[in-house]
Parts: structure tokens; C-alpha cells; sequence
């Protein structure tokens, strides 16, 4: 029509699926599109494996009973960037960009079929579009076309009719399949008959010989590579009456719960930012545990973090400690506060998420060193408690009628050899006599640690006790502070109390540091990990650049090229019309 427009390079298509690493993750997309659509029906997802007829390659189908798409839902299905299910609520789809990058992750080329059933007086309609590069490649387009053709119920004959649905639902046949380094076929469909797996680098297979003998941590220890596994751990819970069917047989849905021992629930409340909607929701109820697996001392662990249903990050290990501590701990939960990322593989990265990740550091941390010794391992030292305030009768608190005293700063005085630590302040004591209670006290103590430490030295028990030099200058020194002292500490028990508070108000700054100093570690691990991302793809994009100005460059010598020949080849003619010009006049 002549109307300015965005156009979208072919190229597009192959470098936006690049933004799923993984293959199971596309998968997992198709599966959201199926799963979202129990709304409208649907009761069952089958993907399966295909033979082409034309060339005997496998392709891959996935189709489900639901609702289906009329034609304008497909077309803006196949358009990029556009979702209906960002305003329908608990549903997964929200970016409008997962059929696109899932299916051209998987293949080069997706035909998509489907039946929608007439509402609010229309008819039923059934649509084809096909989105293949291949198609786009080979022909030389330079915009991304995809063609549609739509049927429309009249009666009870179409027109043009395709009967591979029911009365509704949507069916996708993904074919020319991608390619690994070798050449070989990115899926495997050959080790099982009943699931789809991937080769290459996420395939362990020492991982798959310890599963073989390990079933509670099979999940763990597979899902990386097989579909089925990745599939029944998928979501947290599954809408009653809906199968999901891989290759004939059905996924059998598995709750990593059932995969723990001395498991205990968790909670966890973030505080709510400012710009928060609903703080209410800000809320993560989960399960921590042990696997059954984890007296084997194997190395596995990690947080299920699931949103809005979906898993996000499968087994997210938040606890990296350089020798077995954190082992064997699993756990499950769910978070709807965090966004997740463009190919659900992962968090967008925000304060948020730093700090949900240190929460969980924390609470697998103390699970850990208070269970450790449950499967095995040797038993951690657990942290000191807060020492509780001593009780006072009634006498005792009538004696203390003052306010408490600050907390003094204390002065280490040597006494022979030994030392004890003296308040240094303004308060007077009591009396003279109670000064020398309380300080005679503390030297005797001194003194019998001087004897034991004698003892102790000449490892005999016939040693003398300490001289008589010694036992004088201790009641020298007492005197000495009991004449400097004009009053006695007003209560001992007050004393312990204001010691406590002190202690205990310090103990809170400094666990406050340390999570502090946690969380900002975090945040810059993060930091660099959004920075490392955004280089590599500047790094594609000039590389795209690059390319696209090589080709521009290209263009314009070739357009040159023709000019230059188009304008010899003007000359040409306008030389051959002046000589039959020149010839006319000659024969007249």
C-alpha cells in the first residue's frame, strides 16, 4: 500500500531464537501455550515425533484440544511482540515472542493448524500459516512473509477442509530440525522410545549412570537432557483432568516434596518496594529437606523456584561452600514477586531477586548446620544464643531501685603475672567492704587460675601453692581499689542485665553488617553477570552490524555495477537511434 513500515529481516527469525541456549526450554513454551489453554477446554498436550515423506527426516508435533485460534488470533500469533494473555490473569504467555523463538529454535520451518468453534454467532473456523525460513531464505524475501489460508464453515461442507483436528484445538509440525556442530541432530530420539533428549554439553553421563542408582535424585540429575523428566517437574501443580502425553505415554507429574526427608516448611516475606501493587503477595511459601538420596553424601542440592506455577529455575544452587557443607539440601518454592526473564529460563536481574537469593543462602545455612549430622556428616557448631536475663526476687529488685547503668568500657590491670578487667567509670561503690567483696572475688579467681596454670606447667600434683609474696599483693592491690571506690555497684544483677542488652544489641549490628555485605556481594555477582550478558550481546549485535554493513557495502557496489552498465547500455541505444535517425534522413 505504499505505507512506511518496520520491516523484519528473515535473519531476525534465527538470531531471536537464539535467546533460548536451551532446547528443553523451547519445548517447555509449546507446553505453556497448551497448558494455558485448559481454559478454554483443553484436556491433553501431545507432542510426538513425525516421519517426512518427503526426504524421511523427523519433524515434531505438538497439538492440543483447546480452544484453538481464529484467524485474526493466528495471525497476531505469528506476529511478533503481540499477546493476548498479558491481560488474562494466571496465565504464562506474556511477552507475545514464545511460539516464535520456541518453534525456530527446534526447526527452521513450523506449520501450524487450527479449529476454532464459532461464539457470539460466528462460524467455526479453521486456519493454516506457515512460518518457515527456509521458504523466506530460498526466495530471497527481505521482509518476513508468512502465508495463511482460512477456511470458514458453511453448513456442513467447507470449502477447502483439513481433517487432521477435532472439533477444536491447534496443531504445530516443526520440521527441518536444527543441527549440532558435527552435523549431527540436535534431539535425540533413539535412546528412548517414550521421551526426547538432547546431546551435547548439558548430556552427563555420569550423571545418568548415578540416577540409575539414585531414583530420588533422578530429577536432579536428568532433567538437563531428558524431556520427560524436564516435563513432569515443570509445574508445581498440573489442572485436574489435563495429560500431558509424550510419544504415546503420558508424563507422569512429579513433586520434588515427595523427594525429601526431615523436610520443614519455609516462609519468606520480602519487603515490599515502593512501587509495589500488592504487598500482600509479596509473600514465598515453600518445602526445605533433605533428599532420600543424601546419606550418599552426593552433591546435590538447590531451590525449585517456581512462578506463577511454572518452573523458573530448576535445583538454583545458592550456597557455593568449598567443601561438602549445603549437600544433599533441596528445596521448593514459589515466588511471584520476581519477574522472570524473556525466555522463562531464568530472573530478570533486580534487588529483588538479590535479595530473595540471600534469604534462601541463609535458610539453607542453618537447616544445614542443624540437620547435617542426621545423614551423616559431622555435626556443625550451632551459634550462640542470646544469654537469658537472670531473675530477681523481689528483695533483690527493691535493693536495685536505680536505673540501669550504662555499659562501661573496661580497663585489664596485671596483678603478678595475672590479669582482670576493672570498670572504669565515675560510680562509686557502696561501701568500702562490698568494693572488696567484688574485686577479692575476681583476684581469687585469678589467683586460683595462676595456681592451675602452675600445675598444669610442672605436671606434677605435689606443687606448692602459690607464696605467700603473692597472696600479700593481692590484698595490697584490693585494698588499693576498695579505698579508690566510694560505693558498691548498685546490683550485680543489674550489671549482667545492661552486659546482656549490650551484647545482644551488638550481636544484631553485627549479623546486620554481615547480611548487608551478603546482599551487596550478591547484588555485584549479579551486577557482573548482567554486565557479562550485556557484552555478549553487543558483541552479537556489532557482529549483526557489521554483517548487515558488509551487505549494505556489497549492494552499493553492485548497484554501482548496474548503473555504470545501465548507462553504457543508454549510450548504446541513443547511438544506434542518432545512426537510423542519420540513415532516414539519407534516404529521403
Amino acid at each position: 500500500m505504499g505505507i512506511d513500515h518496520v520491516r523484519i529481516h528473515p535473519k531476525f527469525l534465527h538470531s531471536n531464537a537464539t535467546s533460548h541456549k536451551w532446547a528443553l526450554g523451547a519445548f517447555a513454551e509449546l507446553l505453556d501455550n497448551a497448558l494455558d489453554e485448559t481454559c478454554n477446554g483443553a484436556t491433553y498436550v501431545h507432542v510426538d515425533v513425525l516421519n517426512n515423506r518427503k526426504d524421511n527426516c523427523k519433524m515434531l508435533s505438538i497439538e492440543d484440544n483447546g480452544g484453538g485460534m481464529n484467524p485474526d488470533k493466528l495471525r497476531k500469533c505469528m506476529s511478533l511482540g503481540f499477546s493476548m494473555k498479558s491481560k488474562i490473569p494466571n496465565t504464562i504467555g506474556q511477552y507475545g515472542n514464545g511460539f516464535k523463538t520456541s518453534t525456530m529454535r527446534l526447526g527452521a520451518d513450523v506449520i501450524v493448524f487450527s479449529r476454532c468453534r464459532g461464539t457470539d454467532g460466528r462460524s467455526t473456523t479453521q486456519s493454516i500459516g506457515l512460518l518457515s525460513y527456509t521458504f523466506l531464505m530460498e526466495t530471497g524475501k527481505e521482509d518476513t512473509v508468512v502465508p495463511m489460508i482460512d477456511y470458514e464453515k458453511q453448513g456442513e461442507a467447507w470449502n477447502k477442509m483439513f481433517n487432521s483436528l477435532k472439533d477444536q484445538g491447534t496443531r504445530i509440525i516443526i520440521y527441518n530440525l536444527w543441527e549440532d556442530d558435527q552435523g549431527a541432530p540436535e534431539l535425540d530420539f533413539d535412546t528412548d522410545q517414550h521421551d526426547i533428549q538432547i546431546r551435547g554439553v548439558r548430556r552427563d553421563e555420569e550423571k545418568i549412570e548415578m540416577a540409575k542408582s539414585y531414583l530420588n535424585s533422578r530429577h536432579f540429575l536428568t532433567y538437563q537432557h531428558s524431556l520427560r523428566n524436564y516435563a513432569s517437574i515443570l509445574y508445581l501443580r498440573i489442572p485436574p483432568g489435563f495429560q500431558m502425553i509424550l510419544r504415546g505415554k503420558e508424563v507422569e507429574h512429579h513433586n520434588i516434596v515427595n523427594d525429601m526427608m526431615q523436610s520443614k516448611e519455609i516462609t519468606y516475606r520480602p519487603t515490599p518496594d515502593a512501587g509495589s501493587k500488592d504487598p500482600k503477595s509479596m509473600v514465598a511459601v515453600g518445602t526445605i529437606g533433605f533428599v532420600k538420596d543424601a546419606r550418599h553424601h552426593t552433591d546435590v542440592q538447590g531451590f525449585n523456584i517456581y512462578h506463577k506455577n511454572r518452573l523458573i529455575k530448576p535445583f538454583l544452587r545458592v550456597w557455593n561452600a568449598a567443601g561438602s557443607d549445603g549437600r544433599g539440601v533441596i528445596g521448593v518454592l514459589e515466588a511471584n514477586f520476581v519477574e522472570p526473564a524473556h525466555d522463562k529460563q531464568g530472573f530478570e536481574h533486580t534487588a529483588v531477586l538479590s535479595r530473595l537469593e540471600a534469604r534462601l543462602n541463609f535458610i539453607q545455612k542453618n537447616y544445614w548446620s542443624s540437620n547435617c549430622h542426621l545423614v551423616g556428616y559431622a555435626p556443625r557448631r550451632q551459634p550462640k544464643k542470646s544469654v537469658s536475663p537472670m531473675k530477681e526476687d523481689p528483695a533483690t529488685r527493691k535493693s536495685c531501685s536505680r536505673s540501669k547503668p550504662k555499659a562501661q568500657p573496661k580497663e585489664r590491670i596485671s596483678y603478678d603475672g595475672a590479669s582482670v578487667l576493672q570498670t572504669t567509670n565515675n560510680t562509686d561503690y557502696r561501701s568500702p567492704a562490698d568494693a572488696t567483696e567484688n574485686v577479692g572475688a575476681t583476684l581469687s579467681k585469678t589467683h586460683a587460675r595462676n595456681h592451675s596454670y602452675i600445675f598444669s606447667i610442672n605436671g606434677s600434683s605435689q606443687v606448692e601453692p602459690v607464696s605467700n609474696q603473692i597472696t600479700q599483693n593481692l590484698i595490697v592491690k584490693t585494698e588499693v581499689v576498695s579505698r579508690d571506690a566510694h560505693e558498691a555497684y548498685p546490683c550485680t544483677t543489674e550489671m549482667l542485665l545492661s552486659l546482656t542488652e549490650e551484647n545482644n544489641s551488638l550481636r544484631e549490628s553485627l549479623e546486620e553488617v554481615v547480611q548487608n555485605l551478603a546482599f551487596e556481594r550478591d547484588r555485584n555477582i549479579s551486577h557482573q553477570n548482567l554486565l557479562q550478558v550485556t557484552q555478549q550481546k553487543l558483541e552479537k549485535y556489532e557482529v549483526f552490524v557489521s554483517e548487515e554493513r558488509r551487505k549494505r557495502d556489497e549492494e552499493e557496489v553492485r548497484l554501482r555495477k548496474r548503473i555504470k552498465e545501465a548507462s553504457k547500455t543508454i549510450e548504446g541505444l541513443l547511438h544506434k537511434i542518432k545512426m537510423l535517425e542519420n540513415i532516414g534522413k539519407t534516404e529521403i
